[in-house]
């Protein structure tokens, strides 16, 4: 396994508590482990924010918000206002996810307004997009890579880790071969080993969303 992988792999990590059922314990022991480990970015659901933000001051761990979480179905007018208050907040990255439902009916051009909008208010804060590719088809996800490429963001994101369907090697593969370099790659939903991790970082994945428990079981390493 190449070596700058296994050296820098607390910071391709963003460690997650955001199912609808984490509780305080679960956030509290999240916040331990970003001091522990220093990794890239640690992400909650809004309400919890504020309190990793301050409880991780100085450690130089950012604290990531989301935005029209799970679903994408919010209006574009909710998910601006939310990545305002995040931004206000002081969050470090945003993660948003795309209206799943528009980029069915191929409302291309509502999905580049609506992520340009957010990507525009965030400036250098970057903007990771969500296409939750188990719900796509091969054409939605080439399309919806092409659009939040389009669109400015940062990133695009293969899922929310809400389907109960895991991103896959093979999903990275087909998101490496559309966006050809043009944006990195983030890999979240059901990633549980060091090795599938490290297969997707061979073809271009550069951040890693993953649950708490499955953190501290890929960092023990450094322990």
């Amino acid at each position: 396994m190449d070596k700058d992988f296994l050296k820098n792999l607390p910071k391709l990590m963003d460690i997650s508590c955001v199912k609808a059922d984490n509780s305080m314990e679960e956030i509290e022991e999240m916040i331990e482990a970003a001091w522990k480990y220093r990794c890239a970015c640690v992400f909650t659901l809004p309400a919890f924010a504020g309190l990793t933000l301050k409880e991780l001051s100085g450690s130089g761990v950012k604290t990531g918000g989301v935005i029209g979480f799970p679903s994408g179905g919010d209006t574009s007018g909710a998910k601006l206002y939310q990545a305002v208050e995040l931004l206000l907040l002081g969050c470090g990255e945003l993660d948003m996810v795309i209206n799943q439902t528009a980029l069915k009916s191929r409302m291309d051009q509502y999905i580049t307004d609506e992520i340009g909008s957010v990507v525009k208010e965030a400036g250098k804060v970057p903007v990771k997009v969500i296409l939750e590719i188990s719900n796509l088809y091969e054409e939605e996800i080439n399309r919806g890579c092409n659009l939040v490429i389009q669109a400015g963001a940062e990133y695009v994101k293969s899922g929310t880790g809400w389907t109960g369907i895991p991103t896959t090697v093979l999903d990275i593969q087909r998101i490496s071969g559309i966006v050809k370099g043009r944006i990195k790659i983030k890999a979240a939903g059901g990633i549980r080993n060091l090795d599938t991790m490290y297969e997707m970082y061979q073809w271009g994945c550069s951040r890693f969303g993953v649950g708490l428990k499955t953190a501290q079981e890929i960092l023990k390493i450094y322990t």
